[in-house]
């Protein structure tokens, strides 16, 4: 009995020294798993805006125009990811400039990796129903913008800095791992954008895209004039 309960104690003693040390190497691996977590969300997020990208494009050659944003406010469950307009045809305008974008009016998906809406800011002249034919570079009434449309919308490299793009019809916004910004699909907006995620936080039209740091963690995607007017052209909806 005795020489069992040596044993014993000596089993357990190596079971704990064992347990030690399968914890101290999870400590370690955590934070290389958590990384890896992140790099596949971002590179996911990344595919779905590369699939946002081609469902603008494709809404503008099917309807002659961009879509106006959804109403961030709506939870899932209140018909919410249709673009909020009013009117129809020549007469259809945009309830808001600004919201987050019209995902099931897309077709694409509601949230980000990180179940999070994206933003969506347009400028009105691409999402209305007027034809402009009134214009200098007068179109067809079927397309809402001309050769010559212009958007209101500027992307820098950081806020204050240089211009990556300028008259962007429009953006779209990740809010990233710490959602800053973001609106849930509960309809709440987080707060607590600071610094140049603020740019993409607030109600202006100037936004900012620069690489991952450790207060920066957007990605943002927008149509510069000569892409979608190319498309348009393709399309055979622009001269």
């Amino acid at each position: 009995m005795r020489k069992f309960n040596r044993m014993l104690g000596f089993s357990l003693l190596e079971m704990a020294v064992v347990m030690l040390i399968l914890g101290l190497l999870l400590t370690g691996l955590l934070p290389t798993l958590s990384a890896q977590v992140e790099q596949q969300r971002i590179v996911e997020t990344r595919k779905q805006l590369n699939e946002i990208r081609d469902a603008l494009l494709g809404f503008a050659v099917s309807q002659g125009r961009l879509p106006c944003p959804a109403e961030g406010g709506l939870a899932s469950e209140n018909n919410a990811g249709l673009e909020a307009v009013s009117g129809v045809g020549a007469n259809l305008v945009c309830a808001s400039n600004r919201g987050v974008l019209p995902w099931a009016t897309l077709g694409v998906p509601e949230t980000d990796a990180w179940g999070r809406r994206y933003s969506y800011r347009v400028t009105a002249t691409f999402a209305d129903g007027e034809d402009g034919t009134a214009a200098s570079c007068a179109m067809p009434s079927s397309v809402s913008f001309q050769l010559c449309s212009l958007g209101n919308l500027t992307v820098l490299k950081t806020t204050g800095g240089a211009k990556v793009s300028d008259s962007v019809p429009v953006v779209v916004v990740s809010h990233g791992q710490n959602g800053y910004g973001a609106y849930t699909p509960q309809g709440k907006q987080l707060a607590g954008a600071t610094g140049d995620e603020a740019e993409n936080a607030d109600n202006n039209n100037t936004f900012v895209s620069k690489e991952f740091g450790v207060n920066y963690d957007d990605l943002v995607l927008w149509l510069s004039p000569p892409i979608l007017m190319n498309r348009m052209v393709a399309a055979g909806k622009l001269p």
